[in-house]
């Protein structure tokens, strides 16, 4: 295996376990990395600060990659920030209105928005959308940068909300499968392994010096963009399809087993 420099990995379904633990391994881990001068890279659909509230102090030491490749930050400076054309947002609301118990977030850099009375989905979400505000209606004028429309449905994105909305592929926006109750809507090629390589280009990193892991649809750019990708036991086919190797389950820490193993800590 050749000298890895970064190491980069989605968060839920990934890095986190099923309770959105961190492994309490990961201090001792990340002060080897550190070490060995090796960046780590967390990588997620999540807000900005969803991601960052797991990682205190280090923070500002780290890259991040948010919004599904929308925002991208190194050691707290802004390299990229995406934004989706207002004009779209209106009418892929409307239409998301049409799908029985579908939700709709409009992710932007200062907050996240939602429409809904639903209480309950607004204490969900807020564990990603950490700063989010309920506004009278989504299809209005919004003052600030909106990353992405993220949609929920309690009965799985994939055959309930992506093909109503895959026709808005023709506005040249990215339609994808996140989670397996998540659908997300971006500008087309904005997506995780875009938003790597910018890392990689800025920091003159290869993508044969890097390691990343995933679990959903929406992480396969990443792998592809990346010498040594593994997939989790628990991924989606399509992404172990698309990986080079596995790693066993998230609520197994299996990031942290292989990054242990390459490191050679026991």
């Amino acid at each position: 295996m050749d000298d890895i420099r970064m190491i980069v990995t989605d968060m839920d379904g990934t890095f986190l376990n099923s309770k959105h633990q961190v492994s309490p391994d990961f201090p001792i881990v990340y002060e080897e990395l550190k070490k060995r001068n090796i960046l780590f890279v967390p990588a997620s659909g999540r807000q900005m600060t969803g991601i960052t509230k797991y990682f205190g102090d280090i923070e500002n030491e780290m890259a991040f990659i948010a919004e599904n490749g929308g925002y991208v930050v190194y050691k707290n400076k802004e390299l990229f920030a995406d934004r989706l054309e207002p004009t779209y947002i209106a009418e892929i609301i409307r239409k998301i209105r049409t799908i029985t118990g579908a939700n709709a977030v409009l992710s932007g850099k200062k907050k996240a928005y939602v429409d809904t009375d639903n209480v309950e989905f607004i204490t969900y979400i807020s564990q990603f959308y950490t700063i989010n505000e309920k506004i009278e209606d989504l299809t209005q004028d919004i003052d600030d940068r909106i990353f992405k429309i993220a949609i929920y449905h309690p009965e799985g994105s994939e055959l309930n909300v992506y093909p109503v909305l895959k026709e808005f592929e023709k506005y040249n926006l990215e339609i994808v499968v996140s989670g397996k109750h998540w659908l997300d809507i971006m500008n087309k090629d904005i997506n995780k392994g875009n938003a790597l390589e910018k890392l990689q280009d800025a920091l003159d990193i290869s993508p044969q010096q890097t390691m990343a892991f995933g679990d959903y649809m929406n992480d396969i750019e990443m792998l592809k963009n990346s010498r040594y990708s593994y997939a989790m036991k628990n991924a989606h086919p399509s992404v172990k399809e698309a990986a080079c190797f596995e790693a066993c389950t998230n609520d197994n820490f299996g990031v942290l087993k292989i990054i242990k193993d390459y490191l050679d800590l026991r």
